[in-house]
């Protein structure tokens, strides 16, 4: 606990550091965002809950108190066109562990883990601009696939935590290291990257690829290489609208490569995610929408693969993977407090969220699991005092097949988003 409250306060004055040097040299810029999340969930939340659910039915609820992400913003403008950026993120306050001395086990030395978590370094990036239409960045990147991974940052959804059903399927925040080229060109911006490729062991019935991008390793495999790209439009005022794709091959795509000569060998596992994303910010209302859809081929192999080929304590997931999964939803929000205060800087949004996912659809030869197919309604306020702050309450709920018990929860949240020094 104290090597946590150390490594916060640190934290704080490193921004604090950085703020009063960002003022003293132009090209420097400091900045991040964060959030704290409160929830009650009126629902069990015992591991057997899907799988015997009059079992659980009556159970008592939970309360999550959490800190989701926490993130410094790191950039500098070198001149003739280079700069870098990097992004450290903390989620879930980091991770931490002690060592102790157990005098009850004979006096041995032990190393605990005290608490969940992760640090990560989800941006680093050295970039050259040509034109506007045309600059390169090498480095670990965003890949941005789909709505949320394109605009992740708290004040971009009305949700006390990210979007669900984007979250669930795709890998949030997706970064991965590689290159890639992108630029502006009136009311068009596009961007193509080449990353390092997907894991197929990391495919899981519950997530889909939700954890495929990321390494139990110090390296991230590329055996096989990914390639993704986006285009944005915003040719009618106020409204964005984009599409987002991925494409590779993820078996293979693990730590030993050592299937060559085998019955699997040839198993490539082609992966493609597709996207649409949109969002309108008028005056006023604000109304954002995705719809994502997601296939792997040989999706069955490679789970009878994953299940039966690898050691019980491989860093790899065992569960099986659909041949599909999908992920839609639409928010809009409607500031109502000017109708009250017309004048008002503050902004009050009234928001309804209605999503829809599914992260495991079977083959023809696999096991369903009915209770992966959601629906998720959530309601609820945003108060901005300021542009940079939102104050979040909501109610939510998910629907589940019949046979299967609802869970309703609900959350408030606080949220940051901003740069400490202005260029």
């Amino acid at each position: 606990m104290k090597k946590n409250m150390t490594a916060a306060v640190l934290s704080l004055s490193c921004i604090a550091a950085s703020a009063q040097i960002a003022s003293r040299f132009p090209g420097l810029s400091v900045g991040g965002y964060g959030e704290v999340a409160l929830t009650r969930n009126f629902y069990s939340d015992n591991v057997y809950r899907y799988s015997h659910p009059d079992n659980y039915r009556n159970d008592p609820g939970h309360g999550r108190f959490d800190i989701p992400h926490a993130v410094i913003y790191l950039g500098y403008d070198f001149g003739k066109g280079w700069a870098m950026q990097t992004e450290i993120e903390f989620e879930h306050t980091g991770t931490g562990s002690a060592v102790e001395k157990e005098y009850t086990e004979a006096g041995e030395w032990e190393t605990e883990i005290e608490k969940g978590g992760e640090v990560e370094l989800e941006q680093f990036w050295i970039q050259k601009s040509f034109f506007p239409q045309v600059n390169v960045r090498m480095g670990h990147l965003v890949v941005p696939v789909g709505g949320l991974n394109n605009a992740h940052e708290p004040l971009n959804f009305f949700t006390v935590y990210r979007p669900e059903g984007e979250y669930t399927i795709l890998p949030s925040t997706w970064h991965d290291t590689g290159i890639s080229i992108w630029g502006k060109a009136g009311a068009w911006r596009y961007e193509a990257l080449l990353v390092a490729g997907l894991d197929a062991f990391m495919f899981d019935r519950d997530n889909f690829v939700h954890a495929a991008a990321g390494s139990p390793y110090e390296y991230k495999v590329a055996n096989n290489c990914g390639f993704a790209a986006r285009i944005d439009n915003t040719s009618f005022r106020n409204l964005r609208l984009s599409f987002s794709g991925y494409y590779g091959n993820s078996m293979h795509n693990s730590y030993p490569n050592d299937m060559h000569g085998t019955r699997y060998g040839d198993i490539k596992g082609q992966t493609a995610i597709g996207a649409f994303d949109f969002a309108y910010n008028g005056k006023y209302l604000i109304v954002r929408g995705n719809a994502d859809a997601g296939f792997v081929d040989d999706a069955a192999t490679i789970s009878t693969v994953k299940r039966n080929l690898t050691s019980n304590n491989a860093p790899y997931k065992k569960t099986p993977v659909g041949k599909a999964a999908v992920a839609a939803g639409v928010e809009a929000g409607y500031d109502i407090l000017h109708l009250m205060h017309p004048a008002a800087t503050e902004k009050l949004f009234l928001f309804g969220r209605y999503e829809y996912y599914d992260p495991y659809i079977p083959a023809a030869d696999q096991q369903d699991y009915p209770y992966t197919d959601k629906h998720r309604l959530a309601l609820g306020l945003n108060w901005y005092p300021i542009p940079q702050i939102a104050v979040k309450c909501e109610w939510s709920k998910r629907w589940l097949k019949s046979q299967y018990n609802n869970e309703p929860s609900v959350s408030v949240g606080i949220a940051y988003m901003g740069f400490f020094n202005k260029q």
